[in-house]
């Protein structure tokens, strides 16, 4: 009778399956609240060729923390036009990469000479047919933004190329440590994102006499003394969140008083309170006494 108890309380045990539940045992850690995986001891059912459940314990696998190299390293530092066998242009890339690599000198230091790439010397030639893939001149719209331009010559190659950038209408230059551009003239950009970089003054923006939305939160502009020189532009919304000189005394007043043509300042459409009152003509307050 005990025997016959024993099996029935074993038939129960198993699913529908026929596999046994009672095979999967997992093991917490009792020294916190929260389960950790590093410490979760599974066993999964794994079928014979008679049906049978082996219990298969995995233990949890270490990682060495030793990042070995992968193929892909030694295209690393690679901008586009390097690669071989294509015809890709930079007009046709709306987020490429620019900045250019460390030297091979620092590649060393950093342990990082499995990332050096076998360039061949160019001839003028060969120069020549890479500028005109890059094809900076063509370019409408391009994304610039987060290019980690920690040492000079990136900058100087970043400013090389904003410098060809002559129809482009939409730009983006997010994050990327910029401190003057005043020597960069974008005649056709509409659109200009100059977000988080290291600007202090609107002197040092570049010349853009088409602008319609300027957006420069997160720079480091004190004054908005020099704001008359957009003036004349068309500029229709501005964004100057995250500047010292937004803490100016009636800084919504003055800037649109500034700027005639704007309409949007900071994502907030122009309110009537930010209109200075109408000047009085001096000649009305004069009394005639008769």
């Amino acid at each position: 009778m005990q025997q016959q108890q024993q099996q029935e309380q074993h038939t129960m045990s198993e699913s529908s399956s026929g596999l046994n539940t009672s095979c999967f045992r997992f093991y917490t850690s009792q020294s916190s609240s929260c389960s950790d995986l590093s410490n979760l001891d599974i066993c999964l059912p794994v079928l014979s060729s008679r049906n049978r459940v082996i219990h298969q314990i995995h233990q949890p696998s270490y990682d060495s923390g030793i990042a070995s190299p992968l193929p892909s390293d030694s295209f690393k530092y690679l901008t586009w036009h390097e690669l071989e066998e294509h015809d890709v242009q930079g007009s046709q890339i709306h987020c490429p990469r620019v900045r250019e690599g460390p030297s091979e000198e620092e590649c060393f230091l950093r342990g990082e000479h499995h990332t050096l790439y076998a360039k061949k010397q160019l001839t003028e030639k060969e120069k020549w047919e890479q500028r005109l893939q890059e094809d900076w001149e063509n370019c409408m719209s391009l994304n610039l933004s987060y290019q980690d331009l920690g040492d000079l010559y990136q900058v100087e190659n970043c400013i090389r190329i904003l410098r060809r950038l002559i129809r482009v209408e939409r730009l983006w230059l997010v994050d990327n440590s910029l401190t003057d551009l005043s020597a960069i003239c974008l005649p056709r950009c509409k659109e200009l994102k100059l977000s988080k970089n290291h600007f202090t003054s609107f002197k040092q923006l570049p010349k853009i006499p088409e602008i319609h939305h300027l957006t420069l939160d997160e720079n480091n502009i004190e004054t908005l003394d020099e704001l008359s020189d957009l003036r004349h532009t068309p500029l229709e919304s501005l964004v100057l969140e995250r500047n010292p000189c937004e803490f100016q005394e009636n800084y919504r007043k003055f800037v649109f008083s500034k700027l005639p043509n704007l309409k949007v300042l900071d994502g907030i459409p122009k309110l009537p309170e930010d209109c200075l009152p109408p000047e009085t003509n001096f000649l009305c307050k004069i009394c005639t006494i008769l």
